[in-house]
C-alpha cells in the first residue's frame, strides 16, 4: 500500500503585512461628531465619502462613521498623544469635556488623581466624545513611543 499518496505537504506562506492601520469611531450622528472633532480638537476630515469623515493627527489616521450600533464605552478607542497632559485635561474641562474617573490600576507607584493615572513614565485621562467612544489622553515622560 502506498501512503504517500495521502501525506499533504505543508507549505509555509509568510503573510504579508497589511499595507495601512486606522481607528474606527462609530457614530449615531456624524455631524455632531464631527463639530465635536472641530470644537475641541480643532480637527477637520480630510477626506468625507459616503457620509464617513477620515482624519489624521500626527500621521494616524482614524474613521468616523455612521452606525445604528452604540460603543460599549468600556475600553478606550482611540488614543490621542499630548505634550502636556494637565494644560490639555484642563481646556478640555474648561469646554465642557467630563473626564471618567476610574480607580488606579495595580502597579507600584500607580495613582490616580483627579481624572489623571500616573504611572511616572506616563499619564493618561480618559472622555468620551459626542458618540460614547471613549478616547484616552497621554502624556510620555521620555517622549512618545510611537515616534520612530
Amino acid at each position: 500500500m502506498d501512503t504517500t499518496a495521502n501525506q499533504q505537504t505543508e507549505v509555509h506562506v509568510r503573510p504579508s503585512p497589511p499595507a495601512f492601520a486606522y481607528a474606527k469611531l462609530p457614530a449615531q450622528d456624524v455631524d455632531r461628531a464631527r463639530a465635536f472633532w472641530r470644537e475641541h480638537f480643532g480637527l477637520e476630515p480630510y477626506v468625507e465619502n459616503h457620509h464617513h469623515l477620515y482624519y489624521e493627527v500626527g500621521g494616524a489616521h482614524f474613521l468616523v462613521f455612521p452606525s445604528t450600533g452604540a460603543p460599549s464605552g468600556t475600553h478606550d478607542q482611540l488614543g490621542l498623544v499630548v505634550a502636556d497632559l494637565e494644560s490639555e485635561v484642563a481646556r478640555l474641562r474648561s469646554q465642557g469635556v467630563t473626564f471618567e474617573v476610574f480607580p488606579a490600576p495595580p502597579g507600584p507607584g500607580t495613582t490616580m488623581t483627579n481624572g489623571i493615572m500616573d504611572r511616572g513614565y506616563m499619564k493618561a485621562g480618559w472622555f468620551k466624545d459626542t458618540e460614547g467612544n471613549l478616547i484616552s489622553i497621554n502624556e510620555f515622560s521620555g517622549g512618545s513611543p510611537f515616534h520612530r
